[in-house]
């Protein structure tokens, strides 16, 4: 019979002869040493379970901590040597299989994908490194790192009074207060520029957009911002943002601008509403005085046209009759100079003729030698009656 074990529950036996197994009580342990050709320790009746040694645990616990570890094992009953000769083996499986998760948890965090409607902004220790384009790319991690930028997506700003706390109210350059609202879409060109030369690229671009449009609607007068210069006005704004922007070298891209209202302030629309249809009517007044003073002078144009052509005609009516007379004295002059006597007897008579042809006349040869006209010849009858047949 061995000594006692000492355990916290009471000694058990530890050795025991080769044919028997050890006994155990009621509070005690099983048998430590027992032969290998006994049979087990008696229980007696009624016992209850077997509680574990908390040194048993302990030494377990110690053991398969040594063979994570890479030692040999403890010395245990028969196979203390055996589970010490399979560390090794353990270790360096442990080991490999330890570089192969880190090998993947490396290439997971080095390995990234960058989706059509994006780029990647690749940095060597905070430095920029290179653009990456769609696709699969690598960022050898930790000393490079990606950020990645969505490039097309169009993101929007909504500017004016009704569209946040950007107020819409600007005064016109007639003295005129107006209430604008408006959007500016916008991507991102060049996102290494975009990552690194804005700190807030949103909060840049609505800054930039109040101060352009209070600009361009400074310059502008109130009725052509509320009805026809819309258009002219939203494509200034888009240079004229693009063109600030450029200045930053932000890399944004401003897209197009949207002009959704321009109307005066809700506290004097009606009362401008009111001026509005005032002054309709008298665009329309001065467009009825307009067209009968085109008129008017349309006709007074024309007769006056018609006098200067008369004139004209008249003048050159004078100037040929004129210039006819001039022609036929030189021609008579002529035949004067030729033959004196004729020619002044043949004027004699064509005078005569002229001034003497309309008259009843009667005329009495007084070299026939009579005593002239019969009494009772009715002379002047007879030539009225003969000129009439």
């Amino acid at each position: 019979m061995a000594g006692n074990n000492g355990g916290p529950w009471g000694g058990g036996s530890s050795g025991g002869s080769s044919g028997g197994g050890g006994n155990r009580g009621n509070n005690g342990s099983g048998n430590n040493g027992g032969g290998n050709g006994g049979g087990g320790g008696n229980r007696p009746e009624g016992d209850g379970p077997q509680i574990p040694e908390i040194e048993e645990l302990m030494k377990k616990g110690q053991e398969q901590l040594r063979v994570l570890m890479g030692g040999r094992g403890g010395g245990g009953t028969g196979g203390g040597t055996g589970q010490g000769g399979g560390g090794p083996a353990f270790t360096k499986g442990t080991i490999g299989l330890g570089l192969v998760v880190a090998a993947v948890l490396w290439g997971m965090a080095s390995f990234y994908t960058v989706k059509p409607e994006e780029k990647s902004v690749e940095l060597f220790l905070g430095e920029f490194y290179g653009i990456g384009e769609p696709g699969l790319n690598f960022a050898p991690w930790p000393l490079v790192r990606a950020e990645v930028i969505p490039v097309t997506r169009e993101q929007t700003e909504d500017m004016g009074g009704g569209r946040g706390a950007d107020g819409g109210l600007m005064l016109t350059g007639d003295e005129n207060v107006v209430d604008i609202d408006y959007q500016v879409v916008w991507n991102i060109n060049a996102p290494d520029k975009f990552l690194f030369n804005l700190r807030d690229a949103r909060q840049t671009i609505r800054a930039v957009s109040e101060s352009a449009m209070r600009e361009i609607i400074a310059q502008s007068e109130l009725a052509p911002i509320l009805n026809r210069d819309r258009g002219a006005i939203a494509a200034q704004l888009h240079d004229l943002i693009q063109f600030t922007m450029d200045s930053y070298d932000s890399g944004i891209n401003i897209v197009r601008v949207n002009f959704d209202k321009a109307d005066p302030p809700e506290s004097v629309i009606a009362a401008f509403r009111d001026v509005q249809a005032a002054a309709q009517e008298r665009d329309r007044l001065q467009n009825v005085a307009d067209a009968y003073a085109n008129k008017a002078l349309a006709e007074a144009r024309g007769q006056a046209a018609q006098l200067l052509e008369e004139s004209e005609g008249y003048r050159a009516q004078v100037v040929n009759e004129a210039r006819g007379e001039a022609s036929r004295f030189l021609a008579v002059l002529t035949e004067y100079q030729k033959a004196p006597e004729v020619t002044r007897k043949r004027l004699y008579l064509e005078t005569m003729e002229e001034v003497l042809g309309g008259l009843n006349k009667v005329i009495l040869d007084e070299n026939t030698g009579g005593q002239g006209v019969v009494p009772y010849l009715p002379l002047n009858e007879l030539r009225s009656t003969g000129g009439s047949n």
